[in-house]
């Protein structure tokens, strides 16, 4: 790794401070350069379909080799942070990508592609376990929510800058230019944050009052480290983890193959992607924080862990289903705010699926469970995105119109939603931590 030079030693703190905002913030810029990186190929891959003369077909098998390796990466990577501690693995992991990201500014094949997919998602896999982490060292229970939801709207931010940034880096300098930008300006980021981040009780920024507000809640009823057989063997981590299996394959699917669907259905080019996208990852970002937000409301009125984080679960869940009728439209507006709508709805459904870990396991296990969630939510990408390519793949042999492809999709995306909130309630009908053995 190279060298990064640490900020100036803080000074201690003499006042009552505020400063697990900043960690926020950091968190916020951490998860905007992570989805800045994952989503330029998306957004080029029309472009690149000319360039290199890809099918439909290749653009998602090049896609889902992201996704195999962030399904590796996440199994290991949670117990990696974990042992590591948050610091310096989120550090690790970021360089990681940004290198990786430069990568793709070297190949020409799609073998290449593959292979800087492949290191791009490894490396990234460490960016929302350790997100979640850092949130569950800095923040109390009541706060958690919307500090999930501000770091997971960074996604949105990240996927906003895209659509305006790539295509002039297109145009005025070539794709290559798109891929070592966007990589080389996330480097910046592991400076502040090697010189910032240390644990609250550790940190000479915090003053007491602002400690005792963090480790306000009650002491974690298991504190020695849980080993991963005894995490899978929790109704708790399976309820996280097929949350995310059935809804992060619509997420990914969107990041990946949106920018086509939209060239292709609404006949967009590359260079009007700005203002449909930046609305909908606008959208996006307001349901992150009011998904997080309305669960922290309904808390601080009173309502039960159980009712406030399934409150909001429901409402975002009822927020994706009209996306179904977006193929049967042909107004790009209409269409832009079906879209906008059910990534607003997911972004608030991951905000508090993200939480429920630190609702129901200790601060050492949620990194972990954080992981094993997101190995099996990319395995759900891998086999949408390996579907998708299918149906491609059939369509051209068959010399049909391959847009008719997406009302299938649309209807799959429209619908996952409904079964992750079941199997939740299912496994935890009531929210409530892990006990001791």
């Amino acid at each position: 790794m190279p060298s990064v030079p640490l900020a100036a030693p803080p000074q201690p703190a003499s006042g009552p401070t505020r400063f697990r905002w900043v960690i926020c913030g950091l968190l916020f810029a951490a998860t905007t350069i992570n989805y800045v990186d994952r989503s330029v190929f998306g957004y080029l891959a029309p472009e690149l379909q000319k360039i290199f003369g890809w099918k439909n077909a290749d653009i998602p098998e090049i896609a889902l080799w992201f996704e195999i390796s962030y399904a590796i990466g996440l199994a290991f990577v949670g117990r990696f942070l974990d042992r590591i501690g948050t610091r310096i693995g989120l550090a690790l992991s970021l360089i990681g990508w940004c290198l990786a990201s430069m990568l793709h500014a070297g190949m020409a094949t799609v073998f290449g592609f593959k292979l800087a997919r492949f290191l791009l998602g490894f490396t990234e896999s460490g960016a929302f376990p350790g997100a979640a982490k850092a949130t569950a060292e800095w923040f109390p229970r009541k706060e958690r929510a919307l500090v999930a939801g501000i770091f997971n709207s960074g996604s949105n931010v990240g996927t906003m800058i895209v659509p305006i940034a790539i295509p002039w880096l297109l145009v005025s300098y070539g794709w290559q230019w798109a891929f070592i930008a966007t990589g080389g300006a996330g480097l910046v980021w592991a400076f502040f944050w090697l010189g910032l981040y240390r644990l609250p009780s550790q940190h000479p920024r915090v003053s007491p009052a602002e400690l005792a507000h963090i480790e306000s809640d009650p002491p974690d009823t298991i504190t020695e480290i849980m080993p991963i057989r005894r995490i899978l063997r929790t109704r708790q981590a399976w309820a996280f983890i097929l949350g995310k299996f059935f809804t992060d394959m619509i997420w990914r699917w969107n990041i990946y193959l949106l920018p086509l669907f939209f060239s292709q259905h609404f006949n967009l080019k590359i260079l009007q992607f700005g203002p449909p996208f930046l609305m909908i990852y606008l959208m996006a970002d307001v349901g992150s924080i009011g998904g997080g937000w309305l669960s922290s409301s309904l808390l601080k009125r009173g309502w039960s862990l159980n009712a406030a984080r399934k409150t909001a679960m429901l409402v975002c869940v009822l927020g994706v289903l009209p996306v179904m009728l977006t193929t049967q439209i042909s107004s790009l507006w209409l269409g832009v705010f079906l879209v906008g709508l059910a990534m607003a709805a997911h972004q608030g459904w991951s905000s508090n699926l993200y939480t429920s870990i630190a609702d129901m396991f200790p601060k050492h296990a949620v990194a972990t469970v954080a992981g094993l969630g997101g190995t099996m939510g990319s395995l759900g990408a891998v086999a949408l995105l390996k579907f998708t390519s299918w149906l491609f793949a059939r369509a051209e042999a068959q010399h049909a119109d391959t847009t008719h492809v997406y009302p299938v999709l649309f209807v799959i995306a429209g619908t996952t939603y409904l079964a992750a909130l079941l199997s939740f309630h299912l496994l935890v009908p009531k929210m409530e931590p892990v006990r001791p053995e």
